[in-house]
């Protein structure tokens, strides 16, 4: 697969594999530290994919900066993710078994994608994130999740990402359709739990 960003691949090979999971790293992170979660996920059949930012960041403000703050960098960065899903799906893989997960600002971007893309994907996981912007724009939110499972964890309180941004998330995904469980986790952290891990390989890696 050739594309103008860095991947780095783990399990399967994607011509070898019937599903894939695409994994966004968050700011300051690597696509390698965001693979170090694959041996706690069910995901041993799977093709792993993790997508390297330019200087390891997505997009340079906070997510919740009107977007066009974080312009150009978010559109590119939305279109690497659509790129790889285009990439897996002409590899032969179905729509209903690609799967997305990221953390923190991976997670917002991986829910900012799903929801301007929405389709009955395989699931996606949101580990402490939320959609993008000063204010949702459900604008540009359009399709159908078709019941599609999706986990998004979160600290109360968590530095980066409100609960009421998570919550607001939750809402506009469910109207797409989506199968959206929320778990807010009370002085978690800024990090991913073993509970975070056991709920997602129980609802969308099962």
């Amino acid at each position: 697969m050739a594309h103008q960003y860095k991947v780095i691949a783990a399990g399967k090979p994607v011509a070898e594999a019937e599903k894939a999971l695409i994994m966004i790293h968050g700011r300051g992170a690597t696509a390698r530290d965001i693979l170090t979660l694959a041996p706690h996920l069910h995901t041993s059949d799977f093709a792993l994919l993790a997508p390297q930012a330019t200087g390891n960041t997505w997009y340079p403000q906070s997510f919740m900066a009107p977007v066009a703050e974080n312009e150009p960098w978010l559109s590119s960065a939305l279109d690497v993710v659509k790129q790889l899903t285009d990439e897996v799906i002409a590899a032969g893989i179905k729509k209903e078994n690609i799967y997305f997960l990221g953390f923190s600002q991976g997670a917002c971007l991986t829910m900012e994608f799903i929801a301007r893309n929405a389709a009955k994907y395989g699931g996606a996981v949101a580990f402490t994130g939320g959609l993008i912007g000063e204010t949702i724009n459900t604008n540009n939110y359009k399709g159908d999740f078709g019941k599609m499972p999706v986990f998004i964890g979160s600290s109360d309180p968590d530095f980066h990402v409100p609960v009421s941004r998570v919550h607001e998330t939750t809402k506009v995904l469910q109207d797409m359709g989506a199968d959206v469980t929320t778990a807010i986790y009370p002085q978690m952290g800024h990090t991913i739990t073993q509970h975070e891990i056991n709920e997602v390989n129980r609802l969308i890696f099962k």
